[in-house]
């Protein structure tokens, strides 16, 4: 078409007097905003290509940059917003299905900043965490009925395997292909440093990470992708991928021109062939169906690793869980509707799925009531943004976290949303290697400690004002959770008291 009725989101305001031509801005900008006019003698932006990565704002020498949300906009309706109008355009342009990354960016309410901490006072005095121990090591997996001691006080009872963390931290799925190789060397190293685990994604595991296996959760799903007696080995625990929050009941696609020689190894498919994960799994299609890969799994494995089973959130959430628990999983990584992604459909992403605050307490009611919890793990994912995050989600029951955007953004991710581009200017959700240079994985790895170290420690704080000492002491304590502003219906299904109570 030669017309489009499209405007520019964002506006690129240059200060004259401080840009020097050095045109850094035009090398690092992927989007080709950037031009440098001969005729003119000075720099150049084309506000319809920038989407507000804010590559060119932090690199340029003298701070000439600014980028604003663009000024024209379309007449003020309440029904039909810019957002809708917008979308209506390109659809007509194009005849096809709208494209988003990263989670839900709908102003549906954050039931986290409605739920607020407990503290002690007189009676229950806090502890220091600065001078007194604070244990932040929790085990994921499958726990016995009972124990059993020896006259000699050792354990008799054999454990299930378990993962250990020394924080209840992990980072989240993102494949080998949705984010670059040195995003995946930074989360790997840092998981290593941590003594926590990362995990694969669904797009295998690359050969030089294979050292790293003690600290890797593989996953399997229904592509397949990368999948075979070594890789599931080599890793710490495995993981069977059903659905994801950004894009729940729907399955996966990488694009050909992603497959890169590099990618098409460590997933085991032909170079240049697109990535194609089915909405299911073709052989699953019921709770025994499930239960019989994931003793395949076990079997395959020598029962040596603890076999998960990550589920998006969604209404009847709880029951599913309760299916999985008793078909031999060791753990559940629950996803909710604010989960990040590579590439969705913005339909998909906006209008389906549940909060994980609703799901993670519906879930552990609902093991607590059917006397399984001990049974499964509980790791909740969706948009956890700080530790406060954390102790919500523990005190609602979760074991322990995911995070995947929180990780990426401190790897470097200004949220620009244009993930499925393949054309990251910093170098994370991107297989260009002129691109994927731009994430230094040294540096890259150690700001990831330091977020996971501070946020441990801001955990012992919060916990230490409780007068907690054990992290397991928290878990499902909703007795330390109080909420504000919410309905009578939203506190009963948190299974928490409102503010003042």
């Amino acid at each position: 078409m030669s017309l489009s009725y499209l405007t520019p989101e964002f506006k690129v305001l240059r200060d004259y007097d401080k840009c020097i031509n050095c045109k850094v801005c035009m090398r690092q900008c992927s989007f080709e905003v950037h031009s440098y006019d001969e005729h003119l003698d000075k720099m150049i932006s084309n506000d319809m290509n920038c989407v507000n990565c804010q590559r060119c704002v932090v690199l340029c020498p003298t701070q000439a940059l600014t980028i604003i949300k663009h000024p024209q906009t379309f007449k003020e309706h309440a029904n039909w917003t810019y957002d809708a109008i917008r979308d209506i355009y390109r659809q007509a342009e194009t005849g096809g299905v709208l494209l988003s990354s990263m989670g839900n960016d709908r102003p549906y309410p954050v039931y986290w900043d409605k739920m607020v901490i407990n503290a002690s006072q007189v009676t229950n005095p806090s502890i220091d965490p600065l001078r007194e121990p604070m244990e932040l090591r929790v085990y994921i997996g499958r726990k016995p009925d009972k124990i059993e001691i020896d006259e000699n006080l050792n354990v008799k009872t054999k454990m299930p395997p378990q993962l250990k963390l020394e924080t209840p931290i992990m980072f989240s799925a993102m494949s080998y292909g949705s984010i670059s190789y040195n995003a995946h060397a930074a989360l790997a190293r840092a998981a290593e440093e941590l003594g926590i685990l990362y995990n694969t994604g669904e797009g295998g595991l690359h050969k030089d990470f294979r050292k790293y296996g003690k600290n890797t959760i593989v996953q399997v799903a229904s592509g397949r992708f990368g999948v075979d007696r070594e890789y599931l080995n080599t890793a710490a625990a495995i993981e069977i991928k059903i659905g994801q929050g950004a894009k729940p009941g729907i399955g996966g696609h990488l694009p050909g021109e992603k497959v890169s020689e590099d990618i098409s190894a460590t997933r085991m498919i032909p170079p240049g062939s697109d990535a194609i994960s089915p909405a299911p799994h073709h052989d699953i299609y019921s709770i025994e169906d499930l239960a019989q890969l994931i003793y395949s799994l076990k079997e395959a494995t020598d029962y040596q690793k603890p076999v998960g089973v990550k589920i998006a959130a969604v209404n009847n959430v709880a029951a599913i869980a309760s299916g999985i628990a008793r078909a031999g999983a060791d753990y559940i990584a629950i996803d909710g509707f604010r989960g990040g992604t590579g590439a969705a459909p913005k339909r998909i992403r906006d209008n389906v799925g549940i909060p994980i605050e609703f799901a993670i307490a519906a879930v552990d009611a609902r093991l607590r009531s059917e006397g399984i919890r001990h049974t499964i793990s509980l790791v909740a994912a969706g948009s956890i943004r700080n530790s406060a995050d954390i102790v919500k989600a523990i005190a609602l029951g979760a074991d322990a976290v995911y995070i995947a955007t929180a990780a990426l953004i401190a790897l470097g991710c200004h949220m620009c949303q244009k993930c499925h581009t393949g054309k990251c200017n910093w170098g994370i959700a991107t297989q260009d290697p002129n691109l994927v240079k731009r994430l230094n994985p040294e540096i890259g790895y150690k700001r990831l400690v330091n977020l996971v170290q501070a946020w441990s420690h801001e955990i012992k704080e919060m916990l230490g004002g409780m007068g907690i000492n054990d992290i397991e002491s928290l878990k499902g304590n909703r007795l330390m959770l109080r909420g504000i502003g919410m309905t009578q219906k939203e506190l009963d299904i948190l299974g928490i008291l409102a503010a003042g109570e």
